[in-house]
């Protein structure tokens, strides 16, 4: 990842709704979700939605398919990986991190 993708991928996070609009499609996992159930679920009303979901796909954070009339949305696990990576990457100058119990970065930090 490079350093312009991670800023465009922590910009478009950097906003309440579509933080908790990409959590919320992390926590769907590989089915995704339609937009009338991220709505119902988030209480977002649907065109408020639709700009945040367009500000993720821009970053790249998620993807869109259309299955018959639906389009789904998936967060872009290998995006958000690369983003976590670039993010950690010099960590403990350059040693291996391991996340601890208490959900630390690494041992060390």
């Amino acid at each position: 990842m490079t350093e312009e993708q991670a800023v465009s991928s922590l910009v478009a996070l950097a906003h309440t709704q579509r933080l908790r609009i990409f959590r919320a499609l992390v926590v769907a996992g590989p089915d995704g979700l339609v937009p009338s159930i991220l709505a119902e679920r988030l209480g977002v009303a649907r065109n408020a939605l639709s700009f945040h979901l367009k500000e993720l796909a821009h970053a790249d954070l998620v993807t869109i398919e259309q299955q018959g009339r639906n389009l789904i949305y998936r967060a872009d696990f290998p995006r958000m990986n690369g983003l976590l990576g670039y993010l950690t990457e010099h960590c403990c100058q350059g040693g291996i991190c391991e996340v601890n119990a208490a959900g630390n970065a690494c041992q060390t930090c």
